[in-house]
């Protein structure tokens, strides 16, 4: 990531098209279109996974498996496998929010017809395709389908309400499970394959136009997941399945009881015993998708504050070791070299330092918090981020940027408002730029901040289990004109897509625009300049001095 370049966080499922949700298809390819427009170079999105029942990518039933509501249908009709009919879209179709249960509703059973199709019509190359796939996935995708074909034929939700024998995997519960739901089993392994098929297309376009992808691996997985069903000698769990403890954070300023996650724990030692292999196959998968991976909960690895499974708060937990060192060294081994950035937000330890000093691996830094903490203390010390590091205005975990300001303090705004020289109407683009300027190897924007909206379109609400993940993009929304504007300001702060970033290395050879811009920003005073507005200026001059 060493080479000053930029990126926008986005979910697929924020995309918009003719469907419920966002997905991998031809709207994916169009961002993509925009991003290179724009001069960026990284596109990153939040898990991929299966979500659970509250709609969070951070809670998927699966830690391997792609979520089958990004399948695309219109890549389905290329390949033969859904005609139009098959695909109507819903009247009642809620436009810029997903709703999930209205989104699975309409596009399982339309995977359902793709799947029919494929049993009915497929040649034997494509059958092939699908056979070498599974076996290629065998180490996840065995217990995966069988897990989804099982959970779709159970009266009862979740695995630890099962019969005893599929609950505790006895062996011939499980050869009889798979012979009785075979063509639900071969469903799944279809779904997963399509999954895969399609972000190699995503995956190839974007190698084709110099955008890289950026994933992200929550530290955890859910209780009721394939995982654990599949490995639960590798979590801490009681005889029936349950967890003896939970994931957490302790008692802080923003938290006075604490947070409880309410996910299992690894045994780092079962892990261990088995080098390993759960976590190093799972970050396989990954790296075969992504090009960088976003470790959450960083600090997941050094220690994990653990609390009793039936606690009510988390003022009773207590912290116990996680793989650390070794675990990395392990996976080094394995996979070679690890393409990771680390969010090690939170209160720095000495272990976190020296684990990330170790790895020589960039982590996170957030502007917002970085600025409010300065305007809390008055602290006249300029915000800047070390260079193995990767900035954001905000993430999915913050409000955005527009709404962030709005609920400052009068005074803190008045503050933010004198340090980046605008007004409120530019804040969001000052902040936008304070992130691009930073000495960081890389910066991120939330899609939403590109867009200056406000707090009814940011992604999650820490603590809150309704109503998350649902913003969407609406049709048109990332214009040209935002592509030039932020192309703008890209080539002055970074290397963009085609140029060094001036800010950094104005003496190289650069295009004419970008020299105008550069020699209009200093005219206007680094301090109160308006890059975005420069580079469009520019453009204006020389297209009028062209004419004459």
């Amino acid at each position: 990531m060493r080479q000053r370049t930029s990126g926008i966080l986005l979910h697929p499922t924020s995309l918009a098209n003719l469907y419920p949700i966002g997905d991998l298809g031809p709207a994916a390819i169009g961002f993509v279109d925009f991003m290179v427009q724009s001069g960026q170079r990284w596109w990153q999105m939040l898990p991929i996974g299966p979500a659970g029942t509250d709609d969070s990518p951070y809670d998927s039933l699966s830690a391997f498996a792609g979520n089958p509501l990004l399948i695309s249908p219109d890549r389905l009709m290329e390949q033969g496998f859904l005609n139009r009919r098959d695909t109507e879209r819903p009247i009642a179709m809620e436009v810029g929010r997903v709703n999930y249960s209205f989104a699975a509703r309409w596009k399982l059973p339309v995977l359902k017809k793709a799947f029919g199709y494929f049993e009915a019509k497929a040649c034997d190359r494509k059958q092939s395709d699908l056979e070498e796939f599974t076996r290629q996935a065998s180490y996840w995708l065995d217990d995966f389908s069988l897990f989804s074909a099982i959970q779709e034929n159970e009266v009862v939700s979740g695995w630890t309400r099962w019969d005893q024998d599929l609950r505790t995997r006895q062996p011939d519960a499980l050869i009889n499970a798979r012979k009785q739901f075979a063509r639900d089993v071969r469903y799944h392994q279809f779904i997963q394959w399509q999954f895969s098929v399609q972000w190699n297309e995503l995956m190839a376009y974007c190698s084709s136009q110099g955008i890289g992808l950026i994933g992200d691996i929550p530290m955890f997985v859910a209780d009721q997941s394939a995982d654990v069903w599949a490995h639960p000698e590798l979590f801490k769990l009681d005889v029936d399945g349950k967890p003896t403890v939970v994931a957490g954070v302790p008692p802080d300023r923003y938290a006075k009881t604490g947070q409880l996650w309410g996910l299992p724990v690894y045994r780092w030692d079962a892990l261990q015993e088995q080098n390993y292999k759960w976590w190093i196959e799972r970050l396989r998968t990954a790296f075969g998708r992504f090009d960088f991976i976003r470790l959450d909960h960083f600090i997941g690895f050094v220690r994990t504050y653990e609390v009793p499974a039936q606690a009510k708060t988390a003022l009773c937990g207590q912290y116990q070791p996680g793989g650390g060192a070794a675990f990395f060294r392990a996976v080094h081994q394995a996979l070679g070299s690890l393409p990771l950035i680390a969010d090690a937000l939170g209160t720095p330890t000495p272990e976190v330092s020296v684990l990330l000093d170790q790895l020589q691996i960039p982590d996170i830094r957030v502007l917002q918090f970085e600025y409010g903490t300065q305007l809390q203390t008055n602290s006249a010390t300029p915000v800047e981020n070390p260079v193995n590091s990767v900035v954001y205005t905000g993430t999915h975990d913050n409000d955005t940027t527009a709404g962030w300001y709005r609920k400052l303090p009068g005074a803190q705004r008045d503050a933010l408002q004198k340090r980046l020289g605008v007004g409120d109407q530019g804040i969001v683009w000052a902040m936008i730029r304070q992130a691009l300027a930073s000495q960081a190897d890389a910066a991120v924007v939330p899609a939403q901040d590109l867009l200056e909206l406000g707090t009814e379109t940011r992604m999650n609400v820490p603590g809150i289990a309704k109503g998350n993940w649902s913003w969407r993009l609406r049709e048109g929304e990332l214009s040209a004109e935002l592509a030039r504007k932020l192309r703008g300001i890209t080539i002055l702060y970074r290397s963009g897509k085609d140029h060094p970033g001036l800010w950094h290395q104005r003496d190289n050879a650069i295009p004419e625009i970008a020299k105008r811009a550069y020699e209009l920003y200093v005219r206007g005073g680094r301090q109160n300049g308006h890059p975005d507005q420069d580079w469009l200026s520019a453009e204006r001059e020389l297209q009028v001095e062209a004419k004459k």
